[in-house]
């Protein structure tokens, strides 16, 4: 009786997010008891309020049309849903239960919205970036140069002879609390050494967890921002990295933690370990305002309430200018020896002012740089601590983790979801984002803060952090997911990340376990020929960069979409059930081309049957 389906262009034209300054036609369909009803849009932005609009009926008061003009609305998410009214009764039309956008539902109360993501970008995401692959490297555990000289012990740490162990947890001697002080040696010379290889891989973009001074394995508890750790070499070293890599045709992009520091740090200094004034030491460090001291020196605010790791105040100028403004800043002593940009650590607990002072510093210093985010939700719509915050406004980041992409591709994989909830939420996804930004996202399957991809999708974790190794059938069925996975990774749009080992069947569970060493000497050549296939495919196939996405089918098991740009089209077909499965497509071509195997199939009135075996995937090239 009333629909609206926002994403079909007969309801709201033009689909998903908008530039500032455009319209955007929003339509209703009445029928029934509902045809001729007075019918308003209510429309809401949190810093001006609510909006009603009157919407008009066409002749037969089976449709409703009003046009919005976003110039008239502030730079922010704006929301709508529908009020009817007749003969004395009122019902709402609004975003369906999930909140995913596509038909809603009617309520007999005030119902859930339908987002508008407006932006206005001022910087354009670096074709560079978006034309390529991310290899994600943890700097200790990559490879270990022989010709590097022996790690120095620090107090407590644990340093493995044998590349092959499995990673540990220290116990601190004093605290009696665990903490990551186990080293493998890597180093970014063995990085260097090891380009050729990820050239092969299509690689353009090395994203390194962090490489500063710190008193841990991982890094994340700052100790000198303006120094390389001695155990994985030397500033000179690292520029040495960048310009090698550029021979290669890759950028580097940094880790930056600035959202806290270490407390065994120059700027906090709690265990005394530097000759600096720390603020845990004195109210009179120049460092002191940079955190947030309750009651001076034991009670301040730390992330996540580790006293080891102090929160820094982001707000306060002298912080700022150390990490952006200044000449000599963090932000900019790393560009000038050769990094191509930044991917933020925990960027969603940073406040907009310091995010968006470090973009616009960033661009204005080496516009052709970076700025990633680490946003584990929908990014144009987050909400942290209390505040609704869009990332992609076009004015806070380049691109974001794409954590919501993740989830989807790991619970369609493994048969949790099936393909028809899969696809709806990959529109919500393509909905709410801006266009340039969706084509950018940092597409992550693997990563150092979730257990080892393989393990997740051979379900190997049985309550444990350390997950059982899988082999047999396990091994097998895990190995036939991820290479369905990595097909739809590296044909999706965006840009695929591929975290280090993953390629080559790496296995283990949560932290430390999945950050085991690359297992040089031992790889599974099956699957990182593979990789190496579809990662070509990818980069020398220009259509599954830029082209068009719409998806074609989604019934159960299976799951198939195009990529068009121009007369070049191919089409992804995936089924992750443990049956085989029969789909009819519709496509407008007459032959397609398995570009995996090279056999052909004729297109018949714009449509082809399709046999899919179990947990197979197929790439398409229409001719």
């Amino acid at each position: 009786m009333i629909i609206h389906n926002s994403h079909l262009s007969e309801f709201r034209e033009p689909f998903g997010a908008l530039e500032y300054g455009h319209a955007v036609t929003l339509s209703l369909g009445t029928a029934g008891i509902w045809q001729h009803a007075k019918v308003t849009l209510r429309v809401w932005q949190n810093s001006s309020g609510e909006a009603l609009i009157p919407m008009q009926s066409n002749a037969d008061g089976l449709a409703h049309t009003t046009t919005l003009d976003t110039g008239l609305y502030n730079l922010e998410l704006l929301w709508y849903y529908f009020i009817l009214e007749k003969d004395g009764q009122t019902i709402y039309y609004g975003n369906n239960q999930s909140k995913l956008g596509g038909i809603g539902a009617e309520y007999t109360s005030e119902p859930p919205s339908y987002q508008i993501t407006i932006y206005q970008s001022k910087y354009t995401v670096p074709a560079w970036f978006k034309q390529g692959i991310i290899y994600q490297i943890f700097p200790d555990r990559f490879y270990r140069n022989p010709t590097d000289t022996a790690i120095e012990p620090r107090p407590n740490c644990l340093v493995h002879t044998d590349w092959s162990d499995t990673p540990l947890y220290v116990l601190d001697a004093n605290s009696k609390e665990k903490i990551d002080l186990d080293y493998f040696g890597g180093t970014l010379k063995g990085i260097m050494k090891k380009l050729p290889y990820l050239q092969e891989l299509c690689v353009s973009t090395i994203y390194l967890n962090p490489i500063f001074e710190a008193s841990s394995n991982h890094r994340y508890n700052t100790a000198d921002y303006l120094k390389i750790d001695s155990i994985l070499g030397s500033n000179e070293d690292f520029e040495k990295l960048c310009a090698r890599a550029a021979e290669y045709d890759i950028k580097i992009i940094l880790d930056g933690v600035f959202s806290h520091t270490g407390s065994d740090s120059i700027y906090f200094n709690k265990d005394g370990n530097y000759p600096s004034l720390g603020a845990y030491q004195s109210t009179e460090s120049p460092y002191y305002n940079w955190f947030d001291f309750k009651q001076h020196p034991d009670e301040y605010s730390c992330w996540w309430g580790v006293p080891t790791l102090p929160n820094t105040n982001e707000h306060n100028t002298d912080f700022q200018n150390f990490v952006i403004n200044s000449p000599g800043s963090v932000l900019k002593y790393w560009l000038n020896l050769g990094a191509s940009g930044w991917r933020l650590d925990v960027a969603d607990e940073l406040p907009l002012d310091f995010l968006r002072n470090f973009y616009q510093t960033l661009k204005n210093t080496k516009p052709d740089s970076l700025l990633i985010g680490e946003v584990w939700e929908d990014a144009s719509n987050k909400i942290s601590y209390g505040e609704l915050r869009n990332y992609l406004d076009g004015q806070t980041m380049d691109s974001v983790m794409n954590y919501p992409l993740r989830e989807i591709f790991i619970r369609f994989t493994t048969q949790n979801i099936p393909a028809q909830q899969a696809a709806q939420e990959l529109l919500n996804i393509y909905e709410n984002y801006p266009r340039d930004s969706f084509y950018s996202m940092m597409n992550l399957v693997g990563s150092h803060d979730r257990p080892r991809i393989l393990s997740l999708l051979g379900q190997a974790l049985r309550g444990s952090k350390q997950a059982k190794m899988l082999s047999g059938n396990e091994l097998e069925v895990a190995i036939k997911r991820l290479q369905l996975l990595t097909l739809w990774q590296m044909t999706f749009p965006g840009v695929p990340c591929i975290y280090y080992g993953d390629e080559v069947g790496t296995q283990g569970g949560t932290d430390p376990y999945n950050r085991s060493c690359y297992p040089w000497g031992q790889e599974n050549t099956e699957l990182l020929n593979w990789f190496k296939k579809l990662t070509a495919l990818r980069t020398n196939n220009t259509v599954l960069i830029d082209g068009a996405w719409q998806i074609v089918y989604a019934q159960d098991s299976v799951l198939a979409y195009t990529r068009t740009l121009g007369e070049q089209c191919m089409l992804v077909v995936l089924n992750v059930g443990t049956q085989s499965a029969q789909a009819r497509i519709h496509i407008k071509t007459k032959q397609l081309t398995d570009m995996l195997d090279s056999t052909q199939h004729q297109v018949s009135d714009n449509q082809i049957y399709l046999h899919i075996e179990p947990l197979n995937g197929q790439l398409y090239k229409a001719l």
